[in-house]
């Protein structure tokens, strides 16, 4: 893999890479609470009942639009994140993205809610979360490094914006056996982002590597409550 950063923190003494990683990892939590604590805000205040009505006025092409820009807004604000210098543009990418991903959530949510009440969200939630735990485990016990996964990656999010592309235009629903694709697609981010983590990243990168991990698993959450719904 082509060194895309600066001086990897691999390279560095073991405190600093320590740190890297803790604030690394507490910055995914930060933006992990701060996406559950928009989604009640908007739950609470009726927001989310005029949002989800709005979308689903489109008819499925609103759906599936919804599930291009999810994927979209990531690659976007990722970019951004890895581009940007300055501490204060890097925290403006993370927490532009929350905020978008949390709006961008709000019809799946709302359909779930309606379907099973909260039971659902937390089950698919604890699910996502345990699926994450596992694949950084794995990453952080082998110390392989994933950057082979990179073109894989890119050619899987390619084909699954085709498709969404072409599910909105034929107005056909993609189904389970794509939402288990996306779910094992963003296992494969998490492992690439994580390895990276551990190889690549620069010392500076950490809000960027806290967004690539938060874009991960909330690719897999949505598609893991999607696979949930389509049980009922």
């Amino acid at each position: 893999m082509q060194n895309q950063f600066t001086i990897p923190v691999s390279e560095m003494g073991v405190d600093t890479r320590a740190e890297f990683i803790t604030r690394t990892y507490t910055h995914l939590f930060g933006a992990i609470v701060l996406f559950a604590m928009l989604e009640a805000v908007y739950f609470m205040s009726g927001f989310a009942d005029t949002a989800a009505e709005f979308v689903f006025s489109f008819g499925s092409l609103g759906w599936l639009l919804f599930l291009g820009a999810f994927i979209l807004v990531g690659t976007m604000a990722s970019s951004t994140a890895h581009k940007a210098e300055s501490a204060s543009a890097q925290y403006t990418a993370l927490i532009g993205y929350v905020v978008a991903e949390s709006l961008i959530f709000i019809p799946l949510l709302w359909v779930a809610n309606d379907m099973a009440g909260g039971e659902m969200i937390q089950n698919a939630a604890m699910v996502t979360l345990a699926g994450f735990a596992a694949l950084t485990g794995i990453a952080f016990f082998t110390r392989k490094d994933f950057s082979f996964l990179k073109g894989i990656l890119f050619w899987g999010g390619v084909c699954a914006l085709i498709l969404i592309v072409v599910g909105a235009i034929m107005g056909f629903n993609l189904g389970l056996y794509f939402s288990i694709g996306m779910v094992a697609l963003a296992g494969g981010y998490i492992l690439y982002t994580t390895s990276n983590i551990i190889h690549y990243y620069s010392e500076d990168k950490h809000v960027a590597a806290s967004l690539e991990l938060f874009a991960s698993v909330a690719l897999m959450f949505w598609y893991v409550l999607r696979i949930f719904m389509s049980r009922r």
